[in-house]
């Protein structure tokens, strides 16, 4: 039988870091190098051996031991890594400072350290049966006209119209852009285009003479005044009229998506064909029963509806982390100022990956935002102090209460995922397990029944009643609820984060 993946000793440290030392079993380090080897071998060209062909023993010879040793730690490591952190039962915080020792001999372990700062532990306070404020749910009338005019807008046609383009008009229109002004695109030879300035095009430079394309465009639709376009190019079309040709001289963005284009000048030249006003249904019966009611009553309580609906589970959200909060508010968490910051770039790196998936680079959102990373990192600060007390409260609840998912809790919470993909729970159950990541679903969701727990013994009040509750808050009052908490580290208090939810 295989021996375990990994072998590991924990070690608490001071302020909620811990010390995890690893082993990795001789058997495991030589699987990784005889992998490696063959790897090495598919691209290792020897006289009398077929490419791709090279046995791992002779690479072994030829390149050396330690060498493919050195590769196949480097390759193993991080999934030993995690083996270690899953295998340690901890939840780290940040990023780990890790030692390798000395690479082994043949038929040797494998020995590294980690050492992370770890979720802290809660000392809880009173956590069931809290007073939390709840609002009650509201629909505004002009929620309500705005839907209705939302309809409006999507029912809406485009009529053609024998005037100059305006605000708000559409005008068909095609067009050619070159890099440089208009003058110095005139004395140069016309390209053949390919590109349109909406994509983040990438100027294309044709043999022979001419200026780099940076766009063509046949009976395209422009809004005027929508701001989705280079900045310049529909305010440029303001005036003109079905049949005019224009020139206008633009600079892109600086921080432009296709970075060979930023900053630098372009001109274009644009022919209307044709000039378009948005002409908006009349707020009738007709429009009542386009959008499938009786009548326009009939038509503003279906929107109240539903809207009541969405703000009610809203309020409730609302109510569920209120009283989480107040929980909260109750234990003792020893948050240090090293994991605050550390469990604030985490944000911020998420956040970056979820920009990156929009294609928003780091430095262009830091140039929309106008601000240092250094100052985001600051402000997320109290939103990750929060969400670290809010975990390390729900992990000691579960805890407390022997919160314990079975199998069908995590198939019901799993359903919703499996109608988006169309398989049955069961399949999503199973591709958890064979990703290595059923545990994490269980943990995520014990913490969310935790909170499901919180919110069910609590009592609401009006949110009126807490908020005069704020008002009467003195820094004397909060000194000595503080002076409370038993063991509560310095700077600990703060300002609650944003509403983090377990699994965000």
């Amino acid at each position: 039988m295989m021996a375990a993946a990994v072998q590991t000793t924990v070690t608490e440290l001071p302020e909620s870091r811990v010390r995890v030392d690893v082993r990795v079993p001789a058997e495991h380090v030589e699987t990784r190098v005889q992998g490696t080897a063959r790897r090495l071998g598919r691209e290792l060209k020897l006289p009398g051996f077929r490419k791709g062909k090279v046995p791992a023993p002779l690479v072994l010879q030829r390149i050396g031991r330690d060498a493919v040793l050195d590769e196949a730690v480097r390759d193993g490591l991080p999934s030993w890594y995690a083996e270690a952190i899953h295998a340690s039962e901890i939840v780290p915080v940040g990023d780990p400072k890790i030692e390798l020792g000395e690479l082994p001999g043949q038929g040797g372990e494998l020995e590294f350290t980690i050492e992370i700062g770890v979720l802290p532990k809660a000392d809880l306070g009173e956590y069931l049966g809290l007073e939390a404020p709840r609002r009650e749910p509201a629909v505004a009338e002009e929620q309500i006209e705005r839907e209705v005019e939302g309809m409006r807008e999507r029912l809406a046609r485009l009529e053609t119209v024998e005037r100059p383009a305006q605000d708000g008009d559409f005008v068909v229109v095609d067009y050619v852009g070159r890099l440089g002004s208009a003058e110095e695109s005139s004395t140069q030879k016309p390209a053949e285009t390919t590109l349109v300035p909406s994509g983040a095009p990438r100027p294309t430079q044709p043999s022979g003479l001419g200026a780099p394309v940076v766009g063509e465009g046949r009976d395209q639709l422009v809004e005027l005044g929508a701001g989705n376009l280079i900045p310049g190019f529909a305010e440029g079309l303001f005036g003109a009229g079905a049949g005019e040709t224009r020139t206008v001289d633009l600079t892109f963005p600086g921080d432009y998506g296709a970075a060979e284009l930023a900053g630098r000048e372009a001109s274009f030249q644009i022919t209307v064909k044709e000039v378009k006003h948005k002409q908006l249904p009349d707020l009738d019966e007709d429009f009542a029963i386009d959008a499938g009611f009786d009548d326009i009553q009939e038509l503003r309580a279906d929107i109240r509806g539903r809207l009541l609906d969405l703000d009610e589970r809203r309020a409730q959200e609302e109510f569920r982390e209120a009283a989480l909060d107040a929980a909260v508010d109750r234990a003792t968490v020893p948050v240090t100022e090293e994991l605050t910051q550390a469990r604030a770039r985490e944000m911020w790196e998420r956040m970056l990956h979820s920009l990156a998936h929009r294609g928003i680079s780091r430095e262009s959102y830091l140039q929309i935002s106008g601000r240092e990373e250094s100052q985001l990192l600051a402000e997320m600060a109290p939103d990750a102090e929060r969400a670290l007390r809010r975990e390390a409260l729900l992990t000691a609840v579960v805890a407390a209460e022997g919160i314990a998912p079975s199998e069908q809790d995590l198939l019901q919470a799993l359903t919703p995922t499996a109608e988006r993909e169309g398989i049955a729970p069961e399949q999503v159950l199973e591709q958890l397990r064979a990703a290595g990541r059923l545990q994490e679903a269980r943990e995520d969701l014990a913490a969310r029944q935790a909170v499901e727990l919180i919110a069910a013994q609590a009592k609401p009040i009006p949110l009126e009643r807490a908020q005069a509750r704020e008002r009467l808050w003195t820094p004397e009052s909060g000194q000595e609820r503080e002076q409370e908490r038993a063991g509560a580290a310095a700077g600990e208090t703060g300002s609650p984060g944003g509403l983090w939810t377990p699994g965000s």
